[in-house]
């Protein structure tokens, strides 16, 4: 689920600080979009006297406001006053889960709906989109899988991709269902930062190279045009199927 500062700032208030908490996410995601680990920074003053919160004591305080909410603090550590969630992370990964075998939107499993997207059409050709994704790799112009955004004159399309892997994965409870014939893969990625959409732009393309649409060679044409315009119409990726699965730091430094 999406990191809400709303929903973290108020029971961060219930804490009882001397002054308003804000928190710092490290990683903001688009609505439908999914977050299985996510981290924030903030700071808490305490009233005169009263001790630091022990580690243990500052999850469960949070987690008993956060009860009704869809997001749970699973650690917590102290870490320098130079740390910065969002700008001391070494890298950030993404997985996009896929569905493939589905040839009408409702025979995706009820309990894997918003949770993974389906292309309609069947099954997909996975090795010429693993070929597809080795173009991605490295450091290049991504101009062409960003969408534009009030942010896009002031930050800079070069990125590095450190990781595009596409490998097979499972549903929940999907040995229930096996003879269904239905195959789930997952697509990650891995970069100190992405663009905005970059992921499910990505995405899509490399699921028109499945399709057929576009052969391997055209990711790298897209690269090479560098301009958001030339992207295929229609074709990113949904949000449903995008999960943050981790963002990494400097042990050292936290």
């Amino acid at each position: 689920m999406v990191l809400s500062h709303v929903d973290l700032q108020k029971a961060a208030q219930n804490l009882k600080p001397v002054v308003p908490i804000k928190f710092h996410i490290s990683s903001r995601t688009d609505s439908g979009v999914h977050a299985l680990c996510n981290a924030a920074h903030l700071d808490i003053q305490r009233a005169p006297g009263k001790p630091a919160f022990r580690e243990r004591e500052l999850i469960r305080g949070l987690n008993h406001c956060l009860k009704p909410e869809p997001i749970r603090i699973l650690s917590a550590y102290q870490v320098t006053s130079d740390f910065h969630a969002r700008f001391s992370a070494l890298s950030r990964t993404y997985i996009y889960r896929l569905l493939l075998g589905c040839a009408h939107w409702s025979e995706i499993p009820v309990f894997e709906r918003d949770l993974c997207w389906a292309p309609l059409g069947g099954y997909l050709d996975v090795p010429a989109m693993q070929d597809a994704a080795r173009f991605l790799l490295g450091t290049h112009d991504f101009s062409t899988f960003r969408s534009l955004n009030s942010e896009t004159p002031f930050q800079s399309p070069i990125r590095t991709i450190v990781q595009a892997e596409i490998q097979p994965s499972s549903g929940f409870l999907a040995h229930h269902y096996e003879s269904r014939g239905l195959e789930f893969w997952e697509l990650k990625f891995r970069s100190k930062s992405f663009l905005y959409r970059q992921v499910r732009r990505m995405v899509g393309a490399l699921v028109a190279v499945g399709q057929g649409k576009l052969t391997p060679h055209h990711i790298k044409e897209l690269l090479e045009v560098k301009d958001a315009r030339a992207f295929p119409p229609h074709a990113m990726a949904p949000p449903s199927g995008l999960f943050l699965k981790s963002v990494e730091y400097d042990e050292a430094g936290g």
